[in-house]
């Protein structure tokens, strides 16, 4: 007997992204694979989002409105309104390659223990001709732990939503979006649904178009609320790797991350990088040198790197127009 195909349900939150979402949902619509539904988690929108979204016609697309409650809370809604037997969340800003969940399908063959994942690279605003692959060492398959430790050795994985296809069996044992985060919740929450896998399976052909240079982009955000999430996201996903399994390498991995968020944050917020700084000491120490454009670099070399941000972020206020005190 033939077996039905099976559903994948993606799950989109938005807010206020109404130059891209109509662009992200068709991108959804023209999949390949045609046993899809979308179910979009309108979340306060106060742009024209909703209006955009209420203006699709099919059937294969539900709409819900909610009052702005944060991408973890609309996320968590529209997975328990889903019935997929695969998941794919997916940002309201980016586009998928015609085939991806097709391919992502195949490659998992039933597998309800594996996740998928693919292939990305980043483009600028609405302009296609910018995207650029960006291949990395983890597109291969691998034991999820072992991919973990590799994309975390330089502390900036790509462990981006529609990334990944998960079966719902594994969300079941991983459990939902940790709704108290507003910043890098999808570092916390992929980094959950791996430590609760079997195996990565890399999917070449499936491709994430990512698109970068958002003006008010949550990921762009260094407010109070938004660091504490981050410092948040940080220490469970670090603590959810160490779980399972805690030598060397895995402590190494976990204070290169906690010592990119103090130089991300640095010099604001002295009691959240106090905090980090005692954990790597706790995992032995990091090596990682902080990211920054050529300038930085060339500046910290003759200043030291705290110096040297100082500087970056003074002449960040000047240029958008801010006091310099």
């Amino acid at each position: 007997m033939r077996r039905t195909p099976s559903l994948v349900s993606i799950l989109m939150p938005c807010f206020n992204a109404a130059p891209y979402v109509g662009a992200a949902v068709r991108s959804a619509l023209d999949q390949t694979w045609r046993e899809i539904e979308i179910i979009v988690i309108n979340d306060g929108s106060t742009d024209s989002s909703g209006e955009i979204l209420d203006s699709i016609r099919d059937s294969r697309v539900t709409v819900v409105h909610q009052d702005n409650a944060g991408q973890c809370v609309a996320a968590n809604r529209a997975l328990r309104r889903s019935s997929g037997e695969y998941i794919k969340f997916f940002d309201a800003d980016d586009l998928i390659e015609r085939q991806t969940i097709e391919l992502q399908v195949a490659r998992l063959a039933g597998n309800d223990q594996a996740v998928a994942s693919c292939e990305w690279g980043r483009f600028y605003n609405d302009d296609l001709s910018t995207f650029r692959l960006n291949p990395e060492g983890v597109w291969r398959n691998m034991d999820p732990i072992e991919w973990l430790l590799e994309a975390w050795h330089n502390a900036r994985p790509m462990m981006q939503c529609a990334l990944w296809l998960i079966p719902r069996a594994v969300l079941r044992s991983a459990g939902e979006w940790d709704e108290r985060l507003t910043l890098i919740n999808d570092f916390e929450f992929f980094t959950r649904v791996l430590c609760h896998s079997s195996e990565v399976r890399f999917t070449p052909g499936g491709r994430v178009y990512y698109r970068s240079g958002v003006r008010g982009s949550l990921s762009g955000r260094k407010d109070r609320k938004a660091t504490e999430s981050a410092y948040l996201s940080i220490t469970g996903a670090t603590s959810q790797l160490l779980n399972r399994r805690s030598d060397s390498s895995a402590r190494m991995v976990c204070a290169n991350i906690l010592q990119d968020f103090i130089y991300s944050c640095y010099p604001e917020h002295p009691d959240l990088r106090k905090s980090a700084e005692s954990r790597i000491r706790e995992f032995g120490g990091s090596r990682l040198s902080p990211d920054g454009p050529p300038g930085f670099h060339k500046l910290r070399r003759l200043v030291g790197w705290k110096m040297a941000r100082r500087i970056e972020r003074r002449l960040g206020r000047q240029r958008a127009g801010g006091s310099v005190t």
